[in-house]
């Protein structure tokens, strides 16, 4: 499941002309348990980007989304698993890479796609789930800072990180419970 992505990141030369700056492969790390893993492939510290002298992409730590900047992870997700609902104050270029995902909306709308296919999210209350029983889903996803939307006079606030891992912390139990009562049951 967790296999290592290439990473080839550019710049220039005094001369300006386009030159490699490094050639790097990172692997897939846990983020939590074994349920999902992602790298986080290059950040900007602001929107526009600084392409002629910002090389700090791969040393920013993005939190959910780089607050004033983008960032761009892969992330996978094992069979079954599912992530918290919640909002980012981003839009979110999402890419199916491998496997299935379902995209879920607060408003109960669901989106499900395959390889190839894309998500353009565009700050909405939202889950990712991986509908597969038996394979993994990849995703890369590319998230640049949005502006909150407004809805009948209300701004929509990003979900708090640490509302995202209590979440993720209650449904880890929920499942190891379950697991465990399924175990002592079965002969």
């Amino acid at each position: 499941m967790r296999d290592q992505i290439r990473r080839v990141v550019t710049g220039h030369n005094e001369h300006g002309d386009a030159v490699l700056l490094s050639d790097d492969m990172f692997a897939l790390v846990p983020v939590f348990g074994d349920d999902m893993a992602g790298a986080v492939l290059w950040t900007t510290g602001q929107v526009p980007a600084d392409n002629a002298g910002d090389t700090l992409g791969d040393r920013r730590d993005p939190g959910a989304s780089l607050k004033g900047g983008s960032v761009m992870r892969v992330t996978e997700f094992a069979p079954g698993f599912a992530t918290p609902m919640h909002r980012t104050l981003s839009i979110d270029y999402a890419m199916v890479l491998s496997g299935e995902l379902e995209l879920v909306l607060d408003s109960g709308a669901v989106a499900r796609l395959g390889a190839g296919e894309v998500v353009v999210q565009r700050g909405g209350a939202h889950l990712w789930r991986n509908p597969s029983a038996d394979r993994p889903c990849r995703i890369v996803i590319c998230m640049i800072e949005a502006q909150p939307v407004t809805a009948s006079g209300r701004t929509l606030r990003p979900t708090p990180t640490w509302r995202m891992l209590a979440a993720l912390v209650a449904g880890k139990l929920r499942r190891s419970n379950r697991v465990g009562i399924e175990s002592e049951v079965s002969p």
